[in-house]
Formats: C-alpha cells, structure tokens, sequence
C-alpha cells in the first residue's frame, strides 16, 4: 500500500507515539521496497485547530515525509502528503489525488492541500 490515512488521536502522548511509531513502520517498509508513497492528514491539524495531539502527529508526518523526499529523490520514488479537510471532496477523491502523486514519480516533499480551509493562514 502506498498511501497512509493518519488516524485521529487524542491529546495523550502515548496515542500520539502510537500513531507515529505506526507512521514510522508504513515510512520504513516503503522505503526499504523504495516505493513512493503519500501521507493523509486532516488539514485542521497542520494548523493545529483540532488539539495538539492531532497537531503534533500532522506535523510529525509532515516532517517524515519531507525527509522520506529527500531520501527518494535520489533513487527516484517520491513521498507527499495530502492535506484534507473532510469536507471539501470525498476520502475516495483525496484517495485518487493521493494515489495520483505516487504514481507522478516527479512531485515530492510537497503538501496538496484539499479544500479551502488554509486560505488566509499561516502554514508550515
């Protein structure tokens, strides 16, 4: 499988590792098959409107993607992550969008936001 759906977790730390440590196995098994690979989050949390423990896991993930990137940009598989607000679209289009960009194998370490949520925010 090339596409993670990060869970919603609540604002314990060890939920929040728990999640992580499972985003972490996903991350190792792909890259160790040097698959691309395309991580699901819900847009709110990289702006942290749904607690900090959602935040910090989008981040977190925001983060393993961007250096999964790296990784893969140079031995040519890619990993992004999309960002949807569950409102805008269906999870079966934001899974297209997120399969789509695995397939590209020429856009990585970028965040597809889907939905209108972000505009006018800071982002990370």
């Amino acid at each position: 499988m090339t596409v993670f759906w990060a869970a919603e977790v609540g604002d314990s730390w060890e939920e929040v590792a728990a999640e992580m440590e499972r985003a972490f196995r996903f991350a190792r098994e792909a890259a160790s098959g040097e698959r691309s690979v395309v991580f699901v989050v819900n847009s709110d949390d990289l702006l942290g409107r749904r607690g900090p423990g959602n935040a910090m896991l989008a981040t977190g993930i925001l983060s393993a993607a961007r250096t999964l990137a790296l990784e893969g940009w140079r031995k040519g598989w890619t990993a992004n992550v999309v960002a949807w607000d569950g409102e805008t679209g269906t999870r079966e289009e934001a899974e297209a969008l997120a399969l789509q960009l695995a397939e590209n194998g020429k856009v990585t370490g970028e965040v597809v936001r889907i939905g209108p949520g972000h505009i006018g925010k800071a982002l990370p």
